[in-house]
């Protein structure tokens, strides 16, 4: 009799913390594609001049963690908290455990560099918090990650990492 109230009692217990999950932890999960990183705060003195400025060292990183598909880019959709948006819009494969830096700025994309430029000079990311949207092409979340310097940046470089 205890075994069969010790059964139900961890089925119920399983039962409430699957409930518990938010949608945007369980999406987190849903995509071979994740948001690995974030250099949220460029190193030095913020500037978003084209020709001068440091938004080439804002970046994030995205890694394909399948074990066997490769998977492209194009379609996939990067957005901040307030509707700030990169849109991969060519071909960009990566291989099971490559991963690709979204760079602000202006550069040439490169597959063998593993890099894309946002062709825009403004930082996307907050350099006290965000909140980062990795969308499938298909419209549905692929990844979700929220942070704050404060919270998230324990040796203050401005570097995050997720996975």
């Amino acid at each position: 009799m205890r075994i069969t109230h010790a059964a139900v009692a961890a089925a119920i217990t399983v039962g409430s913390i699957a409930a518990l999950t938010s949608p945007v932890q369980a999406a987190e999960y849903s995509s071979a594609l994740k948001v690995r990183g974030v250099q949220y705060d460029a190193p030095g003195r913020d500037s978003n001049s084209c020709s001068s400025g440091n938004t080439r060292e804002e970046y994030l990183t995205v890694k394909n963690y399948s074990a066997s598909a490769t998977v492209n880019l194009k379609g996939y959709v990067v957005k901040d908290a307030t509707g700030n948006r990169f849109a991969f819009t060519v071909n960009h494969y990566l291989q099971p455990g490559d991963s690709v830096k979204l760079r602000g700025g202006h550069g040439t994309d490169s597959d063998a560099n593993n890099v894309v430029y946002r062709d825009n000079c403004n930082f996307m990311w907050n350099n006290d918090s965000d909140t980062i949207f990795l969308y499938k092409p298909s419209g549905s979340r692929a990844d979700v990650h929220s942070y704050s310097k404060s919270g998230n940046d324990r040796d203050g470089n401005g570097y995050i990492t997720f996975h």
